[in-house]
């Protein structure tokens, strides 16, 4: 066979991780990202000019004044803002299950904290991922609902 030297072609030096954290490898072609999260990119991206074509001309058509120039750039702004939440949106349907302390993958053993964290099985306790959950408060207030002071009425003598 030949060398890479040879046919002008040289391999990849190590892989590189997707950028969206998503435990796939990414390529310099697709932007460091896998296949499914750049095809997830280009979707969005679709949505997003079709959310700022439609704004503009909502804008557009509401405007009769000479600031329609500023108007579009406000409607352009609030879908791209749109564009922003869905992202998030997306990452949180996919399900990402990765530790928050040390982004280490869960699947299904991730113990979920009190504070709202999923955490690996080192770092569930919460001294070990500084956990800003009061406990101690937390358990008084439940002993005080489960156990209700009952003041009994007084009886009269006879």
């Amino acid at each position: 066979m030949e060398s890479s030297k040879e046919t002008g072609c040289r391999a990849p030096d190590d892989p590189i991780l997707c950028i969206n954290d998503c435990d796939f490898f990414g390529s310099a072609a697709m932007m460091n990202m896998c296949s499914k999260c750049q095809k997830d990119m280009i979707l969005l991206k679709q949505e997003h000019t079709k959310l700022v074509a439609a704004s503009s001309k909502d804008v557009v058509r509401r405007s009769s004044s000479s600031d329609e120039s500023e108007l579009a750039l406000a409607g352009a702004a609030v879908a791209s803002a749109d564009l922003a939440s869905q992202i998030s949106q997306v990452k949180a349907k996919e399900g990402l299950k990765k530790c928050t302390s040390c982004r280490k993958r869960v699947g299904l053993t991730g113990f979920s904290c009190k504070c709202g964290d999923l955490l690996c099985v080192v770092h569930h306790y919460s001294n070990k991922h500084n956990c800003p959950f009061d406990y101690w408060n937390a358990g008084q207030n439940a002993i005080a609902k489960a156990n209700p002071i009952i003041v009994v009425e007084k009886l009269n003598k006879i």
